[in-house]
């Protein structure tokens, strides 16, 4: 038996380590080809299933049928159920519909079939399992499921996150804040202002339930810090908390501050756990002046947004003060957590479900 050598060489061991994550890149990408050539294969198998009105064709037992023969014709395949199979078939059907109107607009546009491809890649660059779990929620809903995927593919969502996301009205409440981004910003730039935001805001992640005040909100928050930045979407840094600005001879202390990396600019954001009245949108709208003048640096930053999120707001109000201001805002609403679970509406709590209730509104 031949016996072993050891090489201590730095040049050697860093290159032994470089070998190392040089193979594991290609295995990564090699998984993704995979998944991208087995889901394109799904695509095509339900686009047969479809077209062929197989269904209708070959009766009852045509699922459990193609199973057993397919599995026959391909033996090292997986996937391959009749269970699957269902799936595949809808697969087709949620997005088919969608790509072929982008096809019909495409015959206009010469920038569309950029977007289609775009779309197509995304599609199929994420796993089966998250498939499945947007065919199930999403339904006859392929705008919404297509925000998803991308969404998916930007973040890097597990699947856990992403039915979280489903859950927690995520595509909802995308960009619905009121805000005044379209007269403020640039047109590059309102869009994707815009679609950073939400209304309402869920912080049912910070387990309050019952009575709370700012402090308590805003700790529970940044307890919570990775669920926080989750909320809030993609490219925010959390820059800190009761941020200090030095103005003149004052010292004043903005609630939250986070650079947006899409955006290439700082984000205020201002916590009130009243209702919004007119005074807030001062308020914020000089942080967001002075982080202008103080942070903001030529050449590298766009202009600083505020964004306040309140406990209630009344819209009427809120779009008074934001077309009083000149500073880029948005005024949103946030949730908490719901004071007893979804199954007991309706009905006679238990005891231990009062108690558990009772402890929560201790906070």
């Amino acid at each position: 038996m031949s016996k072993s050598i050891t090489i201590q060489d730095k040049d050697y061991l860093q290159w032994v380590k470089e070998l190392g994550s040089r193979y594991r890149r290609s295995q990564i990408k090699a998984a993704v080809k995979v998944n991208e050539e087995m889901l394109r294969f799904y695509w095509e198998l339900g686009k047969d299933i479809v077209e062929r009105n197989a269904e209708n064709k070959y009766g009852s037992s045509f699922y459990a049928s193609l199973s057993t023969d397919l599995k026959s014709e391909i033996p090292s395949a997986t996937g391959l159920s009749e269970r699957n199979l269902r799936y595949i078939k809808r697969f087709y059907l949620l997005y088919n519909e969608f790509f072929v109107n982008l096809q019909q607009v495409a015959a206009n546009f010469d920038t569309c079939p950029q977007f289609m491809n775009k779309y197509l890649e995304e599609l199929f660059s994420i796993p089966w399992g998250h498939h499945m779990l947007l065919i199930d929620k999403c339904k006859d809903n392929p705008k919404k499921a297509l925000f998803f995927v991308h969404q998916t593919v930007q973040n890097g969502w597990s699947r856990n996150m992403l039915s979280n996301s489903i859950n927690t009205d995520h595509y909802e409440r995308q960009g619905h804040a009121l805000t005044n981004f379209k007269r403020t910003l640039p047109e590059e730039a309102s869009d994707l202002a815009q679609e950073l935001t939400k209304d309402p805001y869920n912080f049912a992640f910070t387990g309050i339930t019952g009575k709370h005040n700012e402090k308590l909100l805003k700790d529970k928050l940044l307890d919570n810090i990775t669920q926080f930045l989750v909320e809030l979407g993609t490219g925010f840094a959390y820059m800190g908390r009761e941020y200090r600005l030095q103005i003149g001879e004052t010292e004043n202390y903005i609630d939250l501050l986070f650079y947006n990396l899409n955006l290439s600019c700082y984000v205020v954001i201002e916590v009130k756990i009243g209702k919004f009245e007119f005074a807030d949108a001062g308020q914020l709208g000089g942080y967001v002046v002075a982080c202008n003048h103080i942070l903001k640096k030529e050449g590298r930053d766009n202009p600083t947004i505020g964004i306040l999120i309140c406990k209630e707001k009344y819209n009427l109000v809120a779009q008074y003060a934001l077309e009083a201001s000149s500073q880029p805002m948005g005024i949103s609403e946030y949730e908490l957590a719901k004071l007893y679970p979804e199954k007991v509406k309706g009905t006679i709590p238990t005891i231990e479900e009062l108690e558990q209730l009772e402890n929560r509104l201790d906070i």
